[in-house]
């Protein structure tokens, strides 16, 4: 087939979605076979669905906020954040990597560019998303799954979980972590992309937010600490039609009004881009 071969190592951190075994990858890279017979066939762009019989997953990314989320990373605009990221991930040196609701796997492959021994698994619910990440680095492996589900991943085998503006499953991510590993979440602060929200009618960030993380993850998960990381972007109409695009924004906007709403901007238009960036650890 045309995709390139799985890492063995990223699909040792998987698990069977039916009876949770470990997986092999068949030889010819066609797909993978947990060790009581079940049988995984891989799409052709590269990527692996893993669902719990007779669970769909949850609706995700469209092809066309996918298209923007690409084209506003691959821009550059959010490599403050990524490399917020990496400053809370990269200590340590981990070596198994999972990206929860990692969308293209943007964030994962910088983050496995900067560490050569690692590997990693992104997990979305979007196929159109799982499609991009299967081809963001060799060392990761791409899975459409649900969150909010059993991860199909094995017990104890992670050493950073990453969830960057995504669900956050406490319980299933406590399971996965080793005992020394850590959950990263990145969120927005209460004044992210503030000057937009107004003029563009855009989704308000729950001022109960940290609040609500705090009590999803601390019964499973110990906090740790937390850092800000905030910039004011200079934007054009066309970057921000695509930020606001690759959100859920883009569910609740039609590209007339958001077209309508941008011509009554500045034709450089200042964002301010705030994220809390926050660990966690297995508690004992």
């Amino acid at each position: 087939m045309s995709a390139a071969p799985l890492d063995p190592r990223a699909v040792a951190l998987l698990a069977c979605p039916v009876c949770a075994a470990p997986f092999t990858a068949e030889r010819d890279g066609s797909g993978l076979r947990c060790a009581t017979g079940h049988a995984v066939d891989r799409a052709r762009q590269g990527h692996l669905t893993l669902l719990p019989p007779g669970r769909r997953p949850p609706t995700g990314d469209s092809a066309e906020m996918v298209a923007d989320r690409v084209a506003f990373l691959s821009a550059g605009h959010y490599d403050g954040v990524t490399a917020a990221l990496a400053s809370a991930v990269t200590p340590g040196e981990p070596r198994t990597l999972l990206d929860l609701g990692g969308g293209t796997g943007h964030h994962l492959a910088r983050l496995l560019d900067a560490l050569p021994g690692a590997t990693g698994v992104v997990l979305d619910a979007s196929r159109y998303a799982a499609r991009r990440a299967a081809r963001a680095h060799p060392r990761a492996v791409a899975v459409v799954g649900d969150t909010w589900a059993r991860l199909p991943v094995r017990d104890a085998v992670v050493d950073r979980a990453l969830v960057v503006f995504a669900p956050r499953n406490g319980p299933e991510i406590a399971r996965v972590l080793r005992p020394e590993g850590r959950l990263v979440v990145v969120t927005p602060g209460r004044d992210h992309l503030t000057e937009l929200v107004g003029p563009l009618g855009l989704l308000r960030v729950d001022p109960a937010k940290a609040e609500r993380l705090s009590a999803a993850l601390e019964p499973h998960l110990a906090r740790e600490g937390a850092e800000r990381h905030r910039r004011t972007l200079l934007l054009d109409h066309a970057a921000v039609a695509t930020l606001v695009g690759m959100g859920p924004h883009a569910r609740h906007l039609t590209p007339a009004a958001l077209a309508a709403s941008l011509a009554r901007l500045p034709a450089a238009v200042p964002v301010t881009i705030s994220v809390d960036v926050t660990s966690y650890r297995r508690r004992r």
